[in-house]
């Protein structure tokens, strides 16, 4: 995208800075956590690998489960492998089928820290644990219909759903579990951008305040 194609670079000091970034499903967030990724050479963690191992229920059971709620995910896990990733330790995260509702066995992926580490997901401002490891929290902002479009064609493309298992699980759960945890949790943010908004304006707004938090740009 041309943000840091010139020869200058955001200067890192000596301890990992760990960006949060939350919004509600389909707000762009994970668009915008794996660009800035890409722009900072950072370690990308999204919360998505810590759902619960729902392999003791049956497959039908699987499927009434609220995923969206902050019960969902395995959120000691998740805060601890963050804070190992801050200490500059590498980490064994599960990796999680969205097709089954189960972890993978002996399918732990080794994630290694480096300059940056973005944590990303729709809850990543819901706990508090995590956000206290957070040195800059970020949450993208979008319109309710504009979230369910995006929905529909995530999980229909990548996650074997049906539009119309995907409509009615927003209905019933997506939606209400959105205002009662992932909006309030907004007001924890640093930085609020649009979901709706240019990738790239949401990147440099990210960076601007990056440079603001001392990042200058090297020479």
């Amino acid at each position: 995208m041309g943000v840091l194609t010139d020869s200058a670079q955001l200067t890192f000091p000596r301890k990992p800075f760990i960006l949060g970034i939350a919004g509600c499903s389909g707000s762009g967030k994970t668009t915008l956590a794996r660009e800035l990724a890409s722009e900072l050479s950072a370690t990308l963690l999204t919360l998505d690998l810590y759902y619960h191992d729902l392999a003791h229920l049956s497959h039908e059971e699987r499927a009434t489960q609220n995923f969206d709620h902050p019960d969902s995910l395995e959120s000691t896990l998740l805060t601890e492998h963050v804070r190992q990733l801050a200490a500059g330790n590498p980490i064994q995260a599960p990796t999680y089928d969205f097709a089954t509702h189960t972890r993978i066995p002996d399918a732990e992926e080794t994630i290694r820290p480096t300059d940056f580490i973005i944590v990303e997901g729709i809850l990543a401002l819901h706990y508090e644990p995590l956000r206290a490891l957070y040195n800059l929290s970020i949450y993208v902002d979008a319109p309710h219909e504009v979230c369910l479009m995006r929905r529909i064609h995530r999980d229909v493309k990548e996650r074997g759903r049906t539009e119309e298992s995907v409509r009615n699980q927003y209905l019933e759960t997506a939606h209400p579990m959105a205002e009662q945890y992932v909006l309030p949790s907004a007001h924890h943010a640093t930085l609020t951008v649009e979901g709706t908004d240019s990738l790239d304006w949401s990147v440099e707004q990210v960076l601007s305040t990056l440079r603001k938090h001392g990042y200058t740009r090297a020479k």
